[in-house]
């Protein structure tokens, strides 16, 4: 009877390895967006960057080919990743208020969602605060308001914002609704709304309603362990947008954390860095050389990361990931800015890197206490209950590391296959 207990054990251990590895995605789905030079959108934006800089060109002080540039711009730096392109449309914007006799609020708006973009989220606070003494379209400076209040962890003036803008059947409201609830730890409901969302973009059959949402909801999809439908929630993205990196980048850590299929994973990063160029992939292919083990190779892609990301034009952008490097190679360097990212943005996530790099440089009672005052019970996303683990765990505080032990190890997906391994050590 025992020999057969221990065989059902063995048994169980290996289905839970193939479960897994389970095969979610086909590389014969995305195969065809994988081709470097099927770049429909970007030629898109380029032919209309052509028409509008000849325009421009012949009078420089014309409003519109000032605003339809700063546009264009900023569509190009979502296309390729070059931070100079949202730089010049920042520019573009300033010079359109400035000249701009009426619609005052509209370059605000836009001088705001600029801000947003390169995480300058104070000052974005500021041109919408400006934009609000506006009597016209209050309503989608509520909305901006809202985005802004939830990334400063101003959260009564997010609920307080949310309710001005409720409108059940405003798909606008929604994705916001749905952001709040997740916040709130509600994924289901999160889901719930985006889901709705999602019928009003499908029924107006609106390419760039439906562009955002089957991407978004790809991504809470994958949060609650649905791969399957995160992964066709992607393949919709792009068949309408073939040439959208973000999704392909999604697929790629599917291929490589809930598959474990590197090689592939590496594939799909090496095809879309053809064409776009952020440092985020260099930071991927840095994990993914760790998970392999492949020391010298994490080490070149993380310095091509830093290389890329201390860029002064990224400002704040890629602060959280720069402190998690730091945190490791030069923790420091990582309190020290740190702190500057909760003066920028004062959330739960940013005060669980503080204490992350409190805990680095031997403050381990400091990051206790920053965990149990601006963390604990504020926020369910997984890096901050693992590096809250690892505070407990430095400060002796085992019954707590077990609770959330528990909880990340349902989180493996999300955190990837290094955390994983991690997350089974605590």
């Amino acid at each position: 009877m025992k020999k057969l207990v221990t065989i059902i054990i063995v048994f169980a251990a290996l289905l839970g390895c193939q479960e897994k590895r389970e095969k979610i995605t086909d590389s014969k789905d995305y195969d065809k967006y994988l081709n470097t030079a099927n770049t429909p959108s970007k030629d898109a934006i380029q032919k209309d960057l052509e028409f509008w800089q000849n325009r421009y060109n012949n009078d420089t002080t014309h409003l519109m080919e000032m605003s339809r540039l700063a546009g264009i711009h900023a569509a190009l730096f979502g296309s390729t990743g070059n931070i100079s392109e949202l730089k010049t449309s920042e520019e573009l914007i300033k010079k359109s208020h400035d000249i701009a006799a009426r619609n005052k609020d509209t370059y605000l708006r836009s001088l705001a969602h600029n801000y947003i973009s390169q995480h300058r989220f104070k000052e974005a606070q500021v041109l919408l605060d400006s934009a609000y003494i506006y009597p016209d379209n209050r309503k989608e400076t509520e909305m901006m308001l809202f985005d802004v209040a939830m990334e400063l962890g101003n959260y009564k003036s997010a609920d307080t914002l949310l309710g001005k803008i409720k409108d059940p059947k405003d798909f606008n409201y929604l994705i916001r609704l749905a952001k709040w609830s997740d916040h709130e730890g509600n994924l289901d409901a999160a889901i719930k709304y985006l889901e709705q969302a999602k019928q009003i973009a499908e029924e107006r059959d609106n390419k760039s309603l439906k562009l955002w949402i089957y991407s978004n909801i790809g991504d809470f999809y994958g949060h609650a362990g649905r791969l399957e439908d995160s992964y066709n929630s992607y393949l919709k993205t792009l068949e309408l947008e073939p040439d959208n990196h973000y999704v392909k980048k999604q697929i790629a850590w599917m291929v490589y954390s809930a598959e474990k299929n590197t090689e592939e994973a590496n594939r799909i990063l090496d095809s879309i860095m053809v064409n776009h160029k952020a440092p985020d992939y260099n930071l991927l292919k840095a994990e993914i050389a760790a998970y392999n083990e492949n020391i010298s190779e994490e080490e070149k892609q993380y310095e091509l990361f830093l290389k890329k990301a201390e860029n002064p034009d990224y400002g704040a952008m890629y602060n959280t990931y720069l402190i998690n490097l730091y945190a490791e190679k030069d923790p420091e360097k990582a309190l020290k800015l740190a702190a500057i990212e909760i003066n920028n943005r004062a959330t739960p996530e940013t005060y669980q890197l503080l204490a992350y790099t409190q805990l680095k440089v031997g403050h381990k009672e400091a990051a206790l206490k920053t965990i149990e005052e601006y963390v604990a019970g504020k926020t369910e996303e997984p890096k901050a209950l693992f590096h809250s683990a690892l505070v407990y765990k430095a400060n002796g505080m085992d019954k707590q590391v077990a609770i959330l032990k528990e909880e990340l190890l349902g989180a493996s997906y999300e955190l990837g296959p290094v955390k994983a391994k991690e997350i089974e050590k605590l």
